[in-house]
């Protein structure tokens, strides 16, 4: 079954994969041609061919190099119906191959001075991304603090944005925050000058709501939302948050998606297990946190809301960029952390997305979230669809479709189209699971040869909420609600115990002959209920005795000999609790 299951997805994959091969393979860029002639082929018949390809064919193949006589590697103009008509004439019976001479590019790393210290734009692939857009024709807006004119923003476009505090045109900053997530999107970039931004050819609407305290009022940010969707963003950032419902927030959110506003907001910095407002609005894009090592920053806010992570920085690596001296007012490069620094991430890469050509907002999320690095293990949606990746998001909003390399990284790395998602200890572990229904209806069998009874709906209660539970429900996730009630829905009588806090580590207390001892304590006296107890005795003993082979992971025994003793141990002693109880019971179940 389990080679069975493998090879059928692996199919599925390559066919795939296959589908897709030639239009993938076509994406290089090349105006001439290889043609590699094989070492054992005498120069003369090699130099006859030459000849004729350059007087009857026109191609003039010459030597590479003077390096080159030795492998015999020639090169001419040429396109792929060249390589064809090559390959037609019997060219390549004397040739190692004829392939596209490919023109490869240097990545566009910036000449800022202290751009090697961002290790925040490296990890999300930054460099690549530049290779084909660098945000030109989009307009973010910074809902924040304001933006000041630091030097680092000299070449950075601006537009007309406002100060919603003051009530005036000029949206100065006057804390520091503003200005440096402006930097994280757009800070002037290959100025031989200070550092780098993600889309540095954007332009920016600063828009302040925020005051020098960095409290700002849900009007004036709501106001903001419209100024923004009425004046030509394209892009919202908004590095703020609480804990606050607003309908007049939502509404004009809504009112900026409906103009096609893609909308970014930070999950918040409280470690709860639910976004800020107003990530956590429908039409909002919520951003958690990652540290440098790429794990979630301890800070950050997780669970119902996020649908992204990126980075945010922590003590051992901040996020740098040129914002103000809020005491002074004078330019300064400092680190700063927090989901309000990963928030402008996805909005930089938003707009690197936009300037690709998808514009709808939904279809900018849609590839922000396709291309972004799946984690394999995130029962507490620490980090939403995964970590950002500019370079994948911008390849995917270009070409429609991702490299070779990134579908079979994609294959392997993501969701429910990974083996390893299902098999080797992902969210659900479908085939440990089946194995104990399995289980612990053998187990039932063979009693039923001791103590003759008929199976009944009871009975398979008790059997499969032993073993498995609904296990399918625990990887459901539904916007904006919280995931433990699925968990504990989807989860087994022995994950009853860390099904509320997403932990993969059984509870000793439910993983043992506790529970199932005290379900026939109280149903035994009962002519149908005490068969679900009877059967979760069992389905323990499967689920136990299943967990020992292929994870004994036990809170406070931890996952080695101990924990595989401890499990095995109360799968007896349960399959004797079910054995004692059925003594004497030759009784329809």
């Amino acid at each position: 079954m389990r080679k069975f299951f493998i090879i059928c997805l692996f199919v599925l994959g390559l066919g795939f994969a296959l589908f897709n091969f030639k239009g993938l393979a076509n994406q290089g860029e090349f105006q001439s041609i290889v043609l590699d002639f094989r070492e054992n082929v005498p120069e003369a018949e090699i130099e006859a061919k030459v000849n004729l390809l350059a007087g009857k064919y026109n191609l003039e193949p010459r030597l590479n190099s003077e390096f080159s006589a030795a492998d015999h590697v020639y090169i001419a103009k040429g396109d792929r119906n060249t390589i064809d008509e090559l390959k037609k004439l019997g060219i390549g019976k004397l040739t190692e191959f004829i392939e596209p001479n490919y023109i490869y590019r240097t990545f566009d790393v910036p000449n800022d001075p202290e751009y090697s210290q961002q290790w925040n734009l490296r990890s999300i692939n930054i460099e690549s991304a530049w290779d084909d857009t660098k945000g030109s024709g989009v307009t973010v807006a910074v809902i924040d603090t304001g933006i000041s004119p630091v030097p680092d923003l000299k070449t950075t476009k601006f537009v007309k944005g406002y100060d919603f505090v003051n009530d005036r045109i000029e949206a100065f900053d006057d804390a520091g925050h503003g200005t440096h997530v402006a930097g994280t999107i757009a800070q002037s970039t290959n100025n031989a000058y200070g550092v780098a931004g993600i889309a540095y050819e954007s332009t920016l609407m600063p828009l302040k709501v925020l005051a020098s305290s960095g409290g700002g009022t849900v009007a004036d940010i709501a106001e903001a939302i419209r100024f923004a969707a009425d004046n030509g963003a394209d892009v919202i950032n908004m590095s703020l948050g609480g804990a606050g419902e607003s309908k007049l927030m939502e509404e004009a959110i809504a009112y900026a998606y409906q103009k096609g506003v893609v909308i970014v907001a930070a999950a918040g910095n409280a470690n709860q297990n639910s976004a800020s407002y107003p990530a956590r609005y429908r039409y909002v894009i919520g951003v958690a946190a990652l540290d440098s090592a790429g794990v979630k920053a301890p800070y950050s806010n997780f669970g119902a809301g996020v649908d992204i992570s990126a980075p945010g920085g922590s003590e051992t690596g901040k996020i740098l960029q040129n914002t103000i001296d809020p005491q002074t007012g004078e330019g300064v490069f400092i680190g700063y952390q927090g989901t309000s620094m990963a928030a402008p991430h996805v909005a930089g890469v938003a707009a690197l997305v936009k300037a690709s050509g998808i514009t709808e907002p939904d279809e900018v999320l849609s590839v922000l979230k396709q291309s972004s690095r799946a984690v394999q293990e995130d029962p507490l949606n620490h980090f939403g669809s995964g970590h950002l990746d500019a370079a994948a998001a911008v390849k995917l909003a270009l070409r429609g479709q991702i490299t070779i390399r990134d579908f079979f990284r994609w294959v392997r790395d993501n969701g429910y189209l990974n083996p390893r998602f299902w098999i080797d200890g992902g969210t659900i572990m479908l085939l440990p699971k089946i194995g104990m229904v399995i289980g612990s209806y053998l187990l039932a069998w063979f009693l039923r040869n001791y103590f003759p009874f008929s199976w009944s709906w009871s009975l398979a209660t008790g059997l499969v909420g032993g073993s498995s539970g609904l296990f399918f429900l625990r990887g459901f996730y539904i916007f904006d609600l919280p995931q433990w009630p699925f968990r504990v829905m989807g989860s087994s009588i022995p994950e009853l115990g860390s099904a509320v806090q997403g932990s993969s580590m059984l509870n000793p207390i439910f993983a043992s002959v506790l529970i199932p001892f005290i379900l026939v304590a109280l149903l035994l006296g009962h002519k149908q209920w005490k068969w679900v107890a009877i059967g979760s005795a069992l389905g323990v003993a499967s689920c136990l005795a299943v967990s020992a082979v292929v994870s004994p992971s036990v809170m406070w025994l931890g996952t080695g000999v101990v924990a595989r003793l401890y499990l095995v141990a109360n799968a007896l002693l349960c399959f004797g609790l079910a054995y004692l109880s059925s003594k004497g019971e030759e009784q329809t179940a």
